[in-house]
């Protein structure tokens, strides 16, 4: 991770710009002491999205309201008699 002064990044601003559109975080510091962070956008929807793909097959993923709803699922006995 760079680092970077704000005068500095003042002065060179859309370099560092095109670093962070290139994936690369950049602290940006004031006196020696690091004040922010400038970080590419990170899309949530991508993210999940990759993270499901990491799973590889290690889990399965169902719809269960619908088959609820549609009358697949049997409730009958499910749950807990000391408890209803």
């Amino acid at each position: 991770m760079a680092r970077v002064s704000v005068t500095h990044l003042r002065q060179n601003l859309p370099t560092y710009l095109k670093r962070v559109q290139a994936g690369e975080t950049i602290q940006v510091t004031s006196h020696g002491r690091v004040i922010a962070r400038i970080e590419p956008e990170h899309d949530p929807a991508e993210e999940a999205r990759l993270w499901l793909e990491g799973l590889g097959g290690s889990v399965t993923l169902a719809d269960v309201v619908a088959s609820i709803a549609n009358g697949d699922a049997d409730l009958e006995g499910t749950g807990d008699a000391d408890h209803l």
